[in-house]
């Protein structure tokens, strides 16, 4: 029963990745050649990013890849658990099936009052992936948390019984005490491995429910939470980011890294500190198109640190270096937090992309700077061979091209952002597959699978912090937030101070993709109040965020840095920490002084 659920989810991703490239395709060339249009192309992309996102959130459930804070998966099928453990699975399972039973109600209003998003598809047929994709993921969490049928047997039943609870007990969170416990339960269980989504619904279940209201019942209000997983999942632009994670993951399972980094030995080698150059330039190209979700130390990890040795630089600097440059590029296109940061703040992706190309360079450029200070006394310099960096240059003709792809088919109008994904996967499938042969097409499905881990993981956070975000403003917690900085802060350098202290806080405790859609509705209105221009304000956000992967004690990249290489936590944090004063400076540049860039 299980083979045939996972290999019948596998085969509905596989098909949701090709509506998802081909439509796009179908586009292009029905606007230019007279190609034959699909009707309600957009829209139905725009749906399938919601199915992809639960989908993928269900093969990372029975993976155990659903992001936390921790390393180690805390849902593993082992005879005994110990008691945080169950805590985590029982508190799991619960508001999974809560969220998915409330969802019902909307699904069946849809039916009686039918819309449609294209001819003969139905809305509520598209929503249907979110209580059923919600029930997967709770079937898959139970049969992955134990090898013990009758622990899996005891979690049915916890999961059941709240929901129970709340169909008889309207409002139970009304008493504060009860509440409160609740939250502090939730926070206290991230440590031990609860997922983030998990932590994002809950807060919203328990928020919800804390104030009585005579037009909704306790199912009625929960249900919301996961419509507003449904808007923001089917945004125009959000359809770019699993397209765009799959061109870098298939680049990623390419040899593309060995190519490029021929291509720079021999074009840059004899400047001074030319490794450090490489890192630095290979990383921000792989963390832009991979969203900086730790690809990029993963994929490059092996080959640079080597590199960085054998140049005679120390293994601290090595690792220091590979770990913070695994999050340098975010603000290039076509970054994934990016594009999900304009559509939270409903700005022009593209426009921010243009007025962010600078601070990026800037970045890149500290740290390439701080490499050349730090360079070994015995630095090894290849001389320049005219020769040998055209014949390595016309090998890596093809992938050099990529980010020039990239930018004239956003910047010229050719295609949107979403049809510029569509046509950077199928250049890659062509470069990879059919002319360097570094992927067969038989390794195609697997690099799906592992790209809707990632897709499903981050698309199930935005969802359910964009529920998060519609309490805090119903509560109109920006408003109260507006009211009290407006009376206690009176200077916008004060403010810009204190929104890096936040942003670094926020990046040290959250993911990117969560903390955009949590904390940006609360900043923006207070940005417009201080004047604060608001692709400035963005830029400063990602520049942070950046900075978060790097901020002990559980910035990101740390702990994939500290896995990669096999080395202890103090030891990472040791190693990065002159980095991450390097780029706090950098970020203060480009807080204080935004008449240097624009």
């Amino acid at each position: 029963m299980n083979d045939f659920i996972n290999k019948a989810i596998d085969r509905l991703c596989l098909f949701l990745f090709l509506i998802l490239i081909s439509f796009p395709i179908f586009q292009i060339l029905s606007r230019y050649i007279d190609f034959f249009s699909i009707p309600a192309s957009q829209q139905i992309v725009q749906h399938m990013t919601l199915w992809i996102g639960f989908v993928g959130a269900i093969i990372a459930a029975r993976s155990n890849k659903l992001l936390s804070v921790v390393r180690e998966p805390v849902f593993r099928s082992s005879d005994s658990n110990s008691l945080p453990h169950f805590l985590v699975h029982a508190f799991s399972v619960a508001i999974v099936f809560i969220l998915s039973i409330s969802y019902l109600k909307m699904i069946q209003i849809g039916i009686q009052y039918p819309e449609y998003i294209a001819p003969y598809i139905p809305t509520w047929f598209a929503q249907s992936i979110i209580p059923i994709g919600l029930i997967l993921i709770w079937y898959q969490m139970i049969i992955t948390s134990s090898s013990d049928l009758r622990y899996r047997l005891l979690l049915v039943v916890i999961s059941i019984v709240p929901a129970i609870t709340l169909y008889y007990w309207q409002f139970p969170l009304a008493n504060s005490f009860l509440l409160w416990t609740k939250v502090i339960s939730a926070l206290v269980l991230v440590a031990f491995g609860l997922p983030i989504f998990i932590l994002l619904a809950s807060l919203s279940v328990f928020f919800f429910l804390s104030e009585p209201t005579d037009w909704a019942t306790n199912f009625d209000l929960i249900s919301t939470i996961s419509d507003s997983a449904y808007r923001i999942v089917v945004s125009p632009t959000l359809a770019a980011i699993p397209i765009f994670t799959l061109a870098g993951y298939i680049l990623a399972e390419s040899n593309i890294s060995k190519r490029l980094i021929n291509f720079f030995k021999a074009s840059v080698g004899w400047i001074p500190g030319s490794t450090v150059l490489i890192v630095v330039l290979l990383c921000a190209f792989f963390t832009a198109l991979t969203g900086g979700s730790g690809v990029t130390i993963l994929a490059l990890g092996a080959i640079l640190y080597p590199i960085l040795i054998h140049d005679g630089y120390s293994e601290k600097f090595s690792l220091g270096i590979i770990t913070t440059a695994g999050s340098l590029g975010l603000l290039f296109p076509p970054s994934l937090p990016a594009i999900i940061y304009s559509v939270t703040a409903g700005i022009n992706p593209l426009e921010l992309f243009r007025q962010a190309l600078i601070p990026a360079i800037f970045l890149m450029s500290i740290m390439f700077f701080y490499g050349l200070y730090k360079k070994p006394k015995t630095d090894i310099k290849q001389k320049f061979i005219l020769k040998d960096a055209i014949l390595t240059g016309k090998i890596a003709k093809w992938e050099i091209a990529v980010p020039l792809l990239i930018i004239l088919s956003l910047f010229t109008g050719f295609a949107t952002l979403v049809e510029s994904a569509a046509l950077l996967v199928l250049y890659v499938l062509m470069v990879e597959v059919v002319i360097f042969k570094d992927i067969s097409f038989n390794d195609i499905p697997k690099i799906i699978i592992n790209c809707s881990t990632l897709v499903g993981g981050v698309l199930i956070i935005l969802g359910f912090a964009m529920g998060f975000t519609g309490y805090l403003v119903d509560a109109q917690i920006p408003l109260k937030i507006l009211n009290f900085v407006q009376s206690t802060i009176t200077s916008k350098i004060i403010f810009l101070l204190a929104l890096n202290l936040l942003l670094l806080i926020v990046g040290c405790l959250m993911d990117v993709f969560s903390a955009i859609i949590v904390v940006v509705p609360l900043i923006a209105p207070l940005a417009i109040y201080f004047g604060i221009d608001p692709f400035h304000l963005a830029i400063i956000f990602i520049a942070n965020l950046e900075l978060g992967y790097i901020t002990p004690p559980v910035g990101m990249n740390l702990y994939l840095s500290s896995y990669r290489f096999d080395k202890d936590m103090p030891t990472i944090y040791n190693a990065t920490l002159p980095f991450f004063f390097i780029r706090l400076i950098g970020v203060l540049f480009i807080t204080y002084i935004p008449l240097f860039f624009y």
